[in-house]
């Protein structure tokens, strides 16, 4: 048995095709559960006592809840269940589980005892949707309220799985890999999935260790629902684009590697994009230095150096036309404006 797709609609939300279909365990093992590994640092493996019910269940002949799997795919045409089935049969392999991984586990220990069925049915839904962005925000929603893995996990698990980074040129490295072999001049993938949480929240400030974790990914969580995708909105992977572009000149490569100006600008850029795309490297490297002359006249003793870098930064690029044509007393006097 493959899958079988006997219901679809249209999420109105993310602009995403959802199937509701079944399959059976032995599909599952074999095309299902691989796919629990493409998450390298995907949540951990639950206490194996936790699920030791559910998988005397399963051995019994149970029911399992259903799987939830989902990919992204631009111009996915689908004129009926069938469609979506043959879909998922050729694109299995790019598939993520959003929700079901402890299951899938539970499962696969499940198939090593004798007692095992695999033709037990299990039913799973689908959901194909146009973008990273999209696909993203549905994952947070569904997983909401599960302690095991934060939003902010998610957010830097689906930044280094869901977006190809192999077609630019900067290299973006993980703390393991880093830890391995370090690339020369290479972006530190914990900052741009902080620079991510920042696209989709539009806002630089999600790191507050005076509130406490629980309650931060809450408020997290709360933000992303509030700033749900836009039809024809700027996407995140146009964002690493114009980064990758503007990176070719070495001033705003290195400008753009810090941490706290990549956030300001992902967020900023979503009011100006046109206007960056249009803008050399070079004009955007003397704009940067202009940024940074402006910025010195900060007082480091009076203020978080950190908090403000993220909010001027963001408030540039979110301004740049106007703000990259000033000259250095200027600007100066527009942050003095801003943080006052």
């Amino acid at each position: 048995m493959s899958i079988i797709i006997f219901d679809k609609e249209q999420d109105g939300v993310i602009d995403s095709v959802v199937g509701t279909g079944k399959t059976n365990y032995k599909y599952a093992i074999e095309n299902l559960y691989p796919l629990v590994d493409r998450f390298s640092a995907q949540r951990k493996e639950q206490d194996t006592k936790f699920y030791a019910r559910l998988e005397r269940d399963i051995l019994d002949g149970c029911l399992m809840p259903p799987i939830t799997i989902a990919f992204v795919e631009e111009k996915f045409k689908v004129n009926s269940e069938a469609d979506i089935a043959r879909y998922i049969t050729e694109n299995i392999k790019s598939g993520y589980i959003l929700d079901g991984i402890q299951r899938l586990n539970t499962l696969n220990r499940a198939s090593q005892s004798e007692r095992f069925k695999g033709d037990q049915t299990l039913y799973i839904n689908v959901i194909i949707s146009p973008t990273e962005d999209k696909l993203l925000y549905r994952m947070i929603t569904l997983n909401n309220g599960q302690k095991p893995m934060t939003p902010r996990h998610q957010i830097e698990i689906l930044t280094q799985e869901l977006f190809d980074f192999s077609d630019i040129d900067i290299t973006i490295q993980s703390e393991k890999e880093r830890a391995e072999s370090v690339v020369k001049g290479s972006f530190d993938l914990g900052d741009v999935s902080k620079a991510y949480l920042a696209f989709l929240t539009e806002t630089v400030n999600n790191d507050n260790n005076k509130i406490i974790g629980e309650k931060m990914d809450q408020i997290i969580v709360g933000r992303i629902m509030d700033k749900q995708p836009v039809n024809n909105g700027i996407q995140f992977k146009e964002v690493i684009k114009e980064i990758d572009r503007l990176s070719i000149n070495p001033v705003a490569k290195k400008w753009l590697k810090v941490g706290n100006n990549l956030i300001g600008f992902s967020v900023g850029i979503k009011k100006s994009y046109q206007q960056i795309k249009m803008t050399e490297d070079t004009d955007f490297s003397n704009s940067v230095i202009l940024f940074e002359a402006a910025f010195k006249a900060i007082n480091p003793s009076k203020v978080n150096l950190g908090r403000f870098r993220r909010e001027l930064s963001r408030n540039f690029i979110e301004n740049y036309e106007q703000y990259s044509a000033f000259d250095e007393m200027e600007l100066i006097e527009q942050f003095m404006e801003i943080t006052s």
